[in-house]
């Protein structure tokens, strides 16, 4: 077994072990999700809520090392493999991150969690960005539009922007906790522009791309 492998069945044993010891100290009811201002406004029982991301951690770790194995540009992937599987370990932590400060939440503890929130999806775009710029065309992960599916020259230049945008969304949403009051849609729109530039410009480049192989 790899080293990716032992850690993310670190990772997992360790979401599903909060769950177990936690589970004594909750009470029947608990929140599981919370408005932009961090006040809690989505309850459920105690099990579902205490094995709800373990479970969905489990779902999205196999259904990632699922995709690579029946992706018909698989050997694209095993260029940047190591990024791949670095990401899913990444991701992994992140959810075990939601996953203790849901239950510190409900333990009592006092804190805004949209703050407590913001930092982690930070560090998880900035790690999307280094996985996009090393990204191989591929049907699994990365900027997968019409116009960069059809040509590989548009998928490396949309992916370097794309890995630039996540990047300054990163920084951009750090940046917003500065201002507690806009925070949240800094994020959201940071977030939204990340998404949405890189699609628009494999578009506009694909068109480019298109044009400019007439005229020869």
């Amino acid at each position: 077994m790899d080293k990716n492998r032992i850690l993310a069945l670190i990772l997992l044993i360790l979401s599903f072990a909060a769950s177990f010891f936690a589970y004594p100290y909750l009470p029947d009811k608990i929140a599981i999700h919370w408005d932009m201002e961090g006040n809690a406004d989505g309850f459920s029982g105690k099990a579902f809520g205490l094995f709800l991301v373990p479970i969905i951690s489990i779902f999205f770790y196999m259904l990632l090392l699922l995709m690579p194995k029946i992706d018909p540009l698989k050997k694209n992937i095993d260029k940047f493999s190591g990024y791949y599987y670095g990401f899913i370990n990444i991701f992994l932590a992140f959810m075990l991150y939601l996953h203790i400060i849901t239950i510190a939440q409900n333990s009592g503890f006092a804190f805004n969690m949209a703050y407590a929130l913001i930092p982690a999806m930070a560090v998880l775009f900035f790690i999307v960005g280094v996985v996009l710029e090393k990204a191989k065309m591929n049907w699994t992960m990365g900027i997968r539009t019409p116009w960069t599916m059809s040509s590989e020259n548009v998928w490396n230049k949309t992916h370097k922007l794309g890995a630039k945008c996540f990047k300054a969304a990163a920084v951009a949403s750090l940046a917003g906790l500065a201002f507690p009051k806009y925070a949240f849609f800094v994020f959201m729109a940071a977030l939204i522009l990340a998404g949405l530039v890189p699609v628009v410009y494999s578009y506009v480049e694909f068109a480019r791309e298109k044009k400019a192989g007439k005229k020869r």
